[in-house]
């Protein structure tokens, strides 16, 4: 690749400032917002990809065929002031500053109220580009107490400090949660905490590539973090915080938000494809909702594993195996009435022998070699297959019309987009592009976010006014706005809760709220009881909690599967239901103001070095700390407790522990250690299933007090517009008030209020 080490200053272009950085190259600086920069190269022959699905400022949604990538609409693009003195060109606007050195060519951005930059490119080589392929480079300095966060669902610690990550995906079936690289999805945004507080970076490129967070140690530089990219552009944006929850509800905003799914999928739910793949599946669902009843587990949904659409041992999508589902309409009307919804698994790619591929050939919408104009060829689960192509319209078309007649009709109410990393490794694949056809390798991930976006779109259609429920294992930024994710096949394993823990949470940092991880673990060695019960302990107070698996042994995950942890099982599936009104308004919230539920300790409290390296507990919203036990054998749990005044208490039985202090609680199975901070007022309802019971726990508010409920029919699509009601409460001198917005509501005086007071 070629140094871009020296600029020149060329002028304006509208609010921003344009430099020639040599190789023909230009290179564009802007300030979009108070808060947002945004840096662009463009190469001597213009942009390898015009275009993007990932950026959608405040919601606004790019169409199918995608955003323009100079498109800045969406941004208020503040009036911006220049200024040039000796090698450097300064650009501010409303309280953000790019100073740019022309030689050696390189950005530093500060806030306008600070004197010191908290970004600053590498001062040796910043900026790569190669003429004989597509690669790119860009390389900045890097302070020894810089703490870094985010890249979506990348395994590891919290502080992803001294790692280099893969920006590719694959599907790496019960993957390693602490070492396994790259995963599933494409996500090149990162959060830089430091001295000068915090910063985000995001690359907006849906090419392969590879983040280095100071794993590379080269004299020459000094300390250094980098983005490579394979082919595409370098087209990145700079969120300044200067907090960390700035930062992440910035880059919710600007990649479109967090769809905010109906009250029913934040239920526990079931699955696995032992279940589907049997030959009796359907007397299978049959015996799990008898199962259900008999063992008092409630559950929500049921979603069905690919086994559904088998033709021997092959799965074929939109095909109903009828031989283990005679009336599929009737399967899904039984678990209709039982008050289990029905979702159904789709996968993307069409087996070379699929019922329907020489009407999907003849239409022409699976990705094509562009050498030969043939379909191009993919490995697949059971052999080889063609992926449709969802920047083809006929493409989408065709899938949304297979959703409808093959799913929907039949009584299915949501899908389950899986397998959907598109590994065509074809380099001659080539992308319709609705008319403008591009390479493959451009953007992988783009296929898996139009592929949610259809199945979100024909959902909505399907049933007006009501919220679709879309699940997604594969995409790039923006998949939040369709829908849920999770962390993916993880391995049945003790080392799994632990690194899951960070997984996710360094996912919810990364504008991915709606999230969770398979309980039980997906792939490997049936867990034992201790494993299962701290495993649905764990994944208890995620917004995502599905029981699902494919164990070495065949024997599928329930929650009846160990008659000796029954109870305990039911207990913490029971905790999950009586905090689901608490639970509800954090994942309102989390698509209204795009504030994660689950987030880490230092998240809210930024100031306590001591829960700083905390990565065994987290906190769902800002009350509720939870510290699930990780470890074989244990019956204790050691927690730091943040430095809250006021303190914490125990969940359990009210105990009062001061903030700060280092506690241990008692932890038998079936009980996760949960803690709640002074002063809060929680909702909470009944513990065996969703209902409309509502009773108020006030701990430690003789005085003050305060929290919040948001209520509406669980699936109205008009949320954002006073579809619902948003109470606060509020404890002053020992008397409880409440002011409600939205809908009106009989009032709270004939609801129960508890108050929990703590003792030692």
């Amino acid at each position: 690749m070629k140094a871009l080490t020296q600029g020149r200053y060329i002028g304006r272009e509208g609010e921003a400032a344009l430099f020639d950085v040599g190789e023909g190259a230009t290179m564009v600086v802007r300030i979009l917002e108070g808060d947002i920069g945004r840096v662009t190269l463009r190469r001597r022959d213009g942009y390898r990809f015009d275009r993007g699905w990932s950026v959608a400022p405040g919601g606004l949604e790019p169409p199918y065929e995608g955003r323009p990538r100079d498109d800045v609409s969406g941004f208020s693009c503040p009036s911006a002031s220049l200024e040039e003195r000796d090698n450097i060109v300064a650009l501010s606007a409303f309280g953000l500053v790019a100073e740019i050195t022309l030689s050696p060519f390189g950005v530093a951005w500060r806030r306008a109220d600070e004197t010191e930059p908290f970004l600053c490119d590498r001062p040796t080589q910043a900026y790569f580009l190669s003429n004989r392929g597509g690669a790119l480079m860009h390389a900045m300095a890097r302070d020894h107490a810089e703490r870094h966060y985010g890249l979506g669902d990348k395994a590891g610690p919290l502080d992803r400090t001294g790692r280099r990550f893969a920006i590719d995906a694959v599907d790496p079936c019960g993957f390693d949660a602490e070492l396994s690289d790259p995963l599933y999805k494409m996500l090149p945004f990162f959060i830089v905490d430091g001295p000068r507080g915090a910063h985000g970076v995001f690359y907006d490129t849906l090419a392969t590539g590879a983040v280095d967070l100071g794993c590379t140690l080269d004299n020459y530089h000094g300390l250094f973090r980098s983005w490579r990219g394979d082919d595409g552009d370098l087209d990145y944006y700079v969120l300044a915080g200067p907090s960390v929850p700035q930062v992440v509800r910035r880059f919710s905003w600007l990649t479109g938000g967090q769809a905010f799914a109906p009250r029913w999928s934040f239920g526990f739910a079931c699955t696995s494809m032992a279940i589907a793949d049997a030959p009796d599946a359907d007397a299978r669902i049959s015996d799990f909702i008898a199962k259900c009843r008999e063992h008092a587990i409630p559950c929500d949904s049921f979603h069905f594993g690919s086994g559904y659409t088998s033709i021997g041992t092959r799965r074929y999508v939109f095909n109903w195996n009828h031989d283990k589902f005679p009336d599929p309409s009737a399967t899904m009307a039984r678990l209709t009435a039982a008050g289990i919804r029905p979702v159904t698994n789709i996968k993307p790619c069409l087996l070379d022998d699929h019922p329907r591929l020489k009407e999907a050939l003849d239409a022409g919408i699976v990705v094509k070699d562009g050498v030969t104009g043939k379909p191009a060829v993919a490995q697949f689960w059971d052999g080889l297959g063609f992926h449709v192509d969802f920047t083809n319209p006929n493409g989408r078309a065709w899938w949304r019309g297979g959703i409808e007649t093959a799913l929907l009709d039949h009584g299915v109410v949501a899908m389950w987009n899986d397998n959907n990393e598109y590994e065509i490794w074809d380099e001659d694949a080539i992308a319709d592009g609705d008319g403008r056809p591009y390479r493959q390798s451009l953007a992988r991930p783009a296929q898996p976010l139009l592929m949610t976006k259809v199945a979100f779109d024909a959902q909505a259609a399907g049933t007006p006014g009501k919220r679709p429920y879309v699940i997604t294992r594969g995409g790039p930024a923006g998949l939040a706005r369709y829908g849920q994710t999770w962390s993916g096949d993880n391995e049945t394993a003790w080392k799994t809760l632990r690194f899951n823990l960070t997984q996710g949470l360094n996912m919810s940092l990364s504008g991915l709220f709606n999230i969770g991880h398979d309980v039980g673990g997906f792939h490997g060695p049936s867990p034992g009881p201790e494993l299962l019960c701290r495993f649905t302990e764990f994944c208890a107070l995620w917004p995502r909690m599905v029981m699902n698996s494919w164990n070495d042994d065949g024997i599928v995950n329930l929650p009846w599967m160990y008659e000796e942890v029954i109870p305990q099982v039911r207990e913490a599936i029971a905790l999950r239901y009586r905090l689901m009104p608490y639970l509800y308004t954090q994942m309102w919230r989390a698509s209204r103001d795009s504030e994660p539920a689950v987030r880490p300790l230092f998240y809210d409290f930024p100031n306590d070095a001591a829960i700083r390296t905390v990565e065994d507990a987290f906190m769902l919203g800002p009350d509720l700390l939870v510290a699930p036990v990780l470890a074989q054998g244990a019956q204790q749990r050691h927690v730091t407790l943040p430095n809250h005044p006021g303190g914490w208490f125990h969940w359990h039985d009210g105990r009062h522990f001061g903030g700060g202090e280092r506690v241990t609680v008692e932890a038998p199975l079936g009980r996760l250690p949960l803690f709640v901070r002074a002063g809060a007022v929680i909702p909470v309802g009944e513990p065996t299933g969703i209902s409309a019971t509502r009773e108020l726990l006030a701990f430690g508010a003789g005085e003050n007090g305060r929290g919040e409920l948001y209520e509406d029919d669980g699936d109205t699509s008009a949320w954002r517009d006073g579809g619902g009601t948003i109470t606060t409460f509020a404890i002053a001198r020992g008397a409880l008030t409440w002011r409600s917005e939205g809908r009106t509501r009989a009032g709270f005086d004939g609801i129960p209020l508890r108050r929990i007071d703590g003792h030692r």
